[in-house]
C-alpha cells in the first residue's frame, strides 16, 4: 500500500536536530521528496551519521534570513512545511535571549510569511512548539483552552511563535497548526545538558548524573518516534476546519519527576546503583508541567505507541552504539590501540 506521503514535497526546518532527523528519515522512507533547511553542518547529527542526508535535498541557511527561507520553500516546490527549527535549550535562552528570540520568533514569522506568499503551493504547515508556551499555571494538566502565557525567554519565544501561527491562520486562512510537546527524548539527541542523554553519558562513564533541580520537577517525556507520528498526523489535518489555526497537545499520558525518569534510564542501563547528585540550583524553570492530549486523540486519532520502558531501551541502545563508535574513531585518530575483549 502506498504511503500517504509518497511523492509529496516536504520542507523540514531544523532537520539536523533530534526530531528533524527522524522526521526526515520517516518521510524519505515513505517516498516523499524531502528538502532540509540546515544552518550548520554537524557530522554528529543523526541526519548525517545515518546517511539520510544523502537521500534528500539540502538548503543551507538560517531561519533569521527571510530570503533563504523563501528560497527554500520556492526552489523545493514544497507542498508541506514542517517547521521544527528553533533554539531549543532553556539555559541558552537565559544566557542569550536575543538569539533565541531571533531564531524562534523571527524565524517562525519568516516561515509563515513564505507560506502565505506561496499559498497556491503550500497546502500543509506545522509549527513545532512546546508545553512551555503555556507558562506557569496552578491548574494542571495544560489544555488547549489555556492561553499562551510564557514569562521566561524560551517560554515567551514559543508563546509568540504560537500566536503568530494563529494569526496567519485567522487572517489569511493559512493551513497551519501548532504541535505542543513536553520533553522529547530518543537516539540522536546530542544536547548533553538534557536529562536523558546526560544520564546515559554519566552512567557509561561510571559516574552519577548531576541534577540542576531538586529532582521533583514534573514533566512529560515523549519518545521521538511518537512525536514524528504526531507531527505527520497534524500536518495531514492542518487545513481542515477545526484544526487550522489550533494548537494540539501531544503527551504520553503519565508525567514523571526528574528523579523518576533518571531512575528509569538507569534501570534500562543496568546501573540502578548510581544515585544522582542533586545540585538544586535551577532558575527560571517551571516546576510542574504536563499536558492533556485528549484533543489529539479525539480529532487526529493520535496516541503514543511506545511504552516508556521500551522507548528507553531503544534510546539506551542507540547511545551505547554511538558512544562506542565515537570512542573507536577517537582511538583511530590518535593511534591508540583498542581496549581488549
Amino acid at each position: 500500500m502506498a504511503s500517504d506521503w509518497a511523492q509529496r514535497r516536504v520542507l523540514v526546518t531544523g532537520a539536523t536536530g533530534l526530531v528533524g532527523s527522524w522526521l526526515c528519515r520517516r518521510l524519505v522512507d515513505e517516498g516523499a521528496f524531502v528538502a532540509a533547511l540546515v544552518r550548520d553542518w554537524d557530522p554528529q547529527s543523526e541526519l548525517i551519521r545515518s546517511g539520510t542526508v544523502q537521500r534528500l535535498a539540502v538548503v543551507h541557511g538560517c531561519l533569521e534570513d527571510f530570503a533563504t527561507v523563501e528560497r527554500a520553500v520556492v526552489d523545493t516546490e514544497a507542498d508541506t512545511v514542517l517547521h521544527v527549527g528553533a533554539q531549543a535549550i532553556v539555559g541558552y535562552a537565559l544566557k542569550s535571549p536575543l538569539a533565541t528570540f531571533e531564531a524562534n520568533i523571527r524565524g517562525t514569522w519568516h516561515v509563515l510569511e513564505a507560506c502565505r506568499l506561496h499559498a497556491d503551493q503550500v497546502r500543509r504547515t506545522v509549527v513545532a512548539s512546546s508545553d512551555k508556551a503555556y507558562g506557569d499555571v496552578e491548574a494542571l494538566p495544560y489544555t488547549e483552552a489555556m492561553p499562551a502565557a510564557g514569562r521566561h525567554p524560551y517560554d515567551v519565544s514559543k508563546s509568540c511563535a504560537d500566536l503568530l501561527a494563529q494569526t496567519y491562520a485567522a487572517t489569511w486562512g493559512l493551513p497551519v497548526a501548532v504541535a505542543r510537546c513536553g520533553n522529547i527524548y530518543g537516539g540522536g539527541d546530542l544536547n548533553w545538558s538534557r536529562i536523558v542523554p546526560a544520564t546515559i553519558l554519566a552512567a557509561v562513564q561510571g559516574r552519577p548524573v548531576e541534577l540542576r533541580s531538586d529532582g521533583t520537577y514534573t514533566r512529560d517525556y515523549l519518545y521521538v518516534d511518537d512525536v514524528v507520528d504526531a507531527y505527520l498526523a497534524l500536518a495531514e489535518a492542518s487545513g481542515r476546519d477545526g484544526v487550522r489555526g489550533r494548537a494540539f497537545n501531544f503527551a504520553p499520558g503519565r508525567p514523571s519527576t526528574v528523579l523518576e525518569i533518571v531512575r528509569a534510564v538507569l534501570e534500562a542501563m543496568g546501573c540502578a546503583h548510581l544515585e544522582p547528585v542533586i545540585l538544586d540550583r535551577a532558575r527560571a524553570e517551571i516546576r510542574h508541567q504536563f499536558l492533556d492530549a485528549t484533543l489529539a486523540r479525539e480529532v487526529l486519532g493520535w496516541t503514543p505507541k511506545w511504552s516508556q520502558e521500551t522507548a528507553l531501551r531503544a534510546t539506551v541502545a542507540w547511545y551505547r552504539t554511538y558512544l562506542a563508535s565515537f570512542e573507536a574513531q577517537a582511538r583511530a585518530a590518535s593511534g591508540r590501540p583498542g581496549g581488549g575483549p
